[in-house]
């Protein structure tokens, strides 16, 4: 039995919570929180809460620590429960500067522990049909492909720190790392790139961003934003291969061929778990964490989101963030 231990239960850590209770060979045993709301969430579920890490992990018997807390605290608690002995699974995005990402990497070797990035959109079954549809070749070469996550501003982050540049990393790690993430692990670190990304005036920060990636002759470009409109949260993306298209529409996932019927695949998840979140029932969040553990049972790294793919990423994406500022 894994005995796991939440820091962190807002919407994210209640995510894990309600996931975990639904895969077998593992327990939440506890969780931090220092919120009024948090402990309410806590005696609910009926779990002894703590103020810290430390705390924690001298009372209870943890494994396993899973932080859901906002970005910028992330570094301070990793290198904490690291250096607790402590596997260690977090949410996105592990850091903001591919420094603090390399530090947190290069302790869980040190101390033999394994450390996890919750890019969860990689266990999504129209990634994994992706990916099989570029190993195997079975379309040809990819051509060009076009990423999209678009949304009006969110208001749902406390204390307004999803609009601190130095707390979240703003559109670009909030939302565009789960495509580049997606775009790194199909096709690796870009030969190059460019950006383009607009705002009003009167905001500290930009609203949208464009941006063109470069594989040799592949052209993948994305497209990120925070509105100033009551749009509605929208994912889709499509490549074109030599020989077909292959478009997610956001609910489907479908293949165009030449002089062919369009055929849909099955990309219904078996498992459906509430999220208590801005997204439908889903089973993303359990064959993510479900893989972790399964990790940390045979004491093996994730191939899905590996140390490379989760620095590369972080490291473009400060890139990004750091020529915006000048």
């Amino acid at each position: 039995m894994i005995r796991i231990g939440i820091v962190g239960i807002g919407g994210m850590g209640s995510v894990h919570h309600n996931n975990y209770a639904e895969i077998d060979g593992c327990k939440v045993a506890a969780v931090v929180s220092n919120s009024v709301s948090g402990r309410k969430k806590a005696e609910k579920w009926g779990l002894p809460v703590y103020k810290n890490i430390d705390s924690m992990v001298q009372v209870e018997e943890i494994d396993v620590i899973d932080i859901c807390t906002p970005t910028f605290l992330h570094k301070q608690q990793v290198m904490k429960s690291l250096s607790l002995g402590k596997h260690v699974i977090v949410e996105k995005p592990i850091a903001l500067h591919k420094e603090d990402a390399e530090d947190m990497f290069n302790l869980a070797e040190e101390k033999g522990l394994l450390l996890f990035v919750g890019q969860v959109l990689q266990f999504t079954k129209a990634a994994e049909i992706l990916h099989q549809i570029i190993e195997n070749g079975e379309f040809g070469k990819p051509l060009d492909g076009y990423f999209e996550r678009i949304t009006g501003s969110p208001g749902w982050a406390q204390g307004g720190w999803l609009f601190d540049r130095d707390k979240s990393g703003l559109l670009p790690f909030d939302l565009h790392i789960h495509d580049l993430d997606l775009i790194v692990s199909l096709f690796g670190k870009p030969d190059k790139y460019n950006f383009t990304s607009c705002g009003r005036k009167n905001r500290k920060f930009q609203e949208q961003y464009r941006f063109n990636y470069k594989y040799g002759k592949l052209n993948i470009v994305a497209e990120v934003a925070w509105y100033n409109a009551d749009y509605p949260f929208t994912t889709r993306w499509r490549i074109y291969f030599e020989n077909a298209l292959v478009v997610f529409d956001g609910k489907n996932l479908i293949l165009y061929q030449s002089e062919r019927e369009p055929y849909y695949f099955d990309i219904e998840d078996e498992i459906k778990i509430p999220t208590g979140i801005n997204l439908p029932p889903t089973g993303m969040f359990y064959y993510e964490l479900s893989h972790f553990l399964s990790c940390i049972k045979q004491g093996i790294p994730s191939e899905k989101v590996g140390e490379s793919q989760v620095i590369a990423v972080v490291e473009i994406l400060e890139e990004i963030l750091n020529h915006n500022q000048e």
